[in-house]
């Protein structure tokens, strides 16, 4: 295969690298970010696609940012693209700073507690969580009995406290980012345009010297 890698990735290093990118967070921020600069938009669009990318990623649905962002972008009037790439706002080193945040918040909105009667942990819940899901699907096609304690912990206690808990600092993180990028994007747009004209005037100009003295041409 020609575009094949010469030296394929592990599984492991293929989950390292989905934490702790090669070049680091630093080199993966600043790709991104000029990956939405030079999308070929109107800067208001722009701005308020990256706004909708970075409110999702203020949102627990895991696997489904990119749709969400797709959408949000959609009913915004946002540019799409801008709104997927806003995603990696939200990412392995923001994302347990976003979630404890949030469900601290969302707990405190909705009146209720995290139960550490059962599952003690977080990742205790997602487990029990999975276990639910996994032994219920199960059940599907044989004669197993289907459990439904985790998913209602797990839902009371994680997802929901997350959903209501994630909306205002989402809001909020989401008009700065759209606020902040406006004025960047039309300040890169415009000297992206200056600097290509420059350029096109140098070619010209030079067309235009080679042509003066052209013997055919007198």
């Amino acid at each position: 295969m020609v575009f094949k890698r010469r030296n394929p990735r592990s599984y492991l290093r293929i989950l390292a690298e989905a934490f702790w990118p090669r070049g680091g967070w630093t080199r993966a921020f600043h790709y991104v970010k000029h990956r939405i600069r030079r999308l070929p938009d109107e800067p208001q669009r722009i701005a308020r696609g990256v706004g909708a990318g970075v409110f999702v990623s203020f949102t627990p649905l895991f696997g489904f940012h990119f749709l969400a962002a797709a959408i949000g972008a959609w009913m915004v009037r946002g540019n799409i693209l801008a709104a997927l790439l806003g995603t990696f706002f939200g990412n392995p080193v923001t994302f347990p700073f976003i979630a404890f945040s949030s469900m601290k918040l969302g707990h405190l909105i909705l009146g209720t507690t995290f139960d550490e009667s059962q599952h003690a942990t977080l990742f205790g819940k997602f487990i029990g969580a999975g276990a639910d899901l996994k032994g219920n699907f199960i059940a599907i096609f044989t004669d197993a009995t289907a459990h439904w304690a985790n998913l209602y912990n797990f839902w009371n206690e994680v997802f929901l406290p997350y959903l209501v808990g994630g909306i205002l600092p989402g809001i909020i993180a989401g008009v700065v980012a759209s606020y902040l990028s406006a004025p960047l994007i039309t300040a890169y747009q415009k000297h992206r345009r200056k600097k290509l004209k420059d350029r096109f005037e140098k070619l010209k100009a030079r067309l235009h010297a080679r042509t003066g003295h052209d013997p055919e041409k007198g």
